[in-house]
């Protein structure tokens, strides 16, 4: 199987506005960029970022190989660093540094890539621009870290088990997850993870660490406004040494139902979720966990656009 290193190889940059693709190449990106299709594809997301952030980094903390279906995938997570110059997506420029995390899932036939899933955290540059629109999280912004044992960036070597025992503890995890019956403890989460363990979420969600922040901050309020949500349709998912990397596009279906999530009232509608899931494994427990939800796509499914909001609120000087 071929390595991530080589994969990476095979893949255009973030920022690089001079990528060919193949025609056949599908891009499914981010509110508000979505579905692209065909050679310029790529560019639908790199000129923007080249224009907003001159000179801009892009940072990989993970990166995994593996085989889905019928493709090979390359799956990674890190951050688009660099001065926040020129607008992004209507979001304005502050002159100063900014981070913007991202989930990267790439796809190969034949050596070939031909499609790319692409999740940009814009709410995190929002909040950076002093422009979000909606209620704080519930924790501290912050910009995720990569793993704690620095080795995110590395090739399994050939016939490491290890991917497999890793995607089988992933798995083991989520099937508790279907379980829940309105009680956070029918899921049985701490069977899977270390009882210090850290999940890293989308900016408006936040970042939590152990049982007890977790359920406050994230898994109470979610599952309090969709109670019935239900997990499946992967894109892909793929085990590479201790690590797990999972998307959907949409990963998650539920209905907005309850509770005060993002500080909004629920609003009855049913919604999809693009999701990426990269986990870190410690011996037989989870200890790490990035996650990406398309959340300003979330929020046009129940009547917010994000973007017109955070338009409205800004002061003239600034648009």
């Amino acid at each position: 199987m071929t390595t991530s290193s080589q994969l990476i190889a095979r893949t255009p940059g973030l920022f690089d506005t001079s990528a060919t693709v193949a025609a056949i190449f599908r891009l499914r990106a981010m509110a508000p960029v979505d579905e692209q299709h065909g050679p310029t594809a790529h560019g639908c997301v790199a000129a923007p970022l080249a224009t907003a952030f001159p000179r801009g980094e892009e940072r990989t903390d993970l990166a995994l190989a593996g085989l889905w279906q019928s493709g090979e995938w390359l799956a990674r997570s890190g951050h688009v660093a660099g001065v926040f110059a020129a607008p992004l997506w209507g979001i304005p420029p502050t002159g100063r540094t900014a981070f913007v995390r991202f989930g990267r899932f790439d796809r190969f036939e034949a050596g070939e890539l031909i499609e790319t899933l692409l999740l940009l955290d814009l709410p995190a540059l929002m909040m950076q621009a002093g422009c979000w629109p909606l209620s704080p999280p519930l924790s501290t912004l912050l910009i995720a870290p990569g793993p704690a044992t620095h080795d995110g960036v590395a090739d399994a070597p050939s016939g490491d088990p290890e991917g497999g025992a890793s995607l089988a503890l992933v798995e083991a995890m989520i099937g508790g997850l279907h379980q829940f019956d309105g009680a956070l403890k029918s899921m049985g989460m701490r069977e899977y993870w270390t009882d210090d363990f850290w999940w890293f979420g989308p900016a408006p969600i936040g970042n939590f660490r152990g049982h007890a922040d977790y359920e406050r901050g994230h898994q109470h309020p979610f599952l309090s406004a969709f109670p019935d949500r239900v997990g499946g349709n992967h894109a892909a998912r793929i085990g590479d040494r201790c690590y797990v990397a999972s998307t959907g596009w949409p990963s998650i279906t539920a209905t907005h139902s309850g509770g005060d999530w993002l500080g909004l009232a629920p609003t009855g509608r049913q919604v999809t979720m693009r999701v990426m899931d990269f986990w870190r494994r410690d011996r037989d427990r989870l200890a790490e966990n990035w996650v990406m939800i398309d959340i300003p796509d979330v929020l046009r499914q129940i009547g917010v656009d994000v973007f017109a909001r955070m338009q409205a609120l800004l002061p003239p000087e600034r648009t």
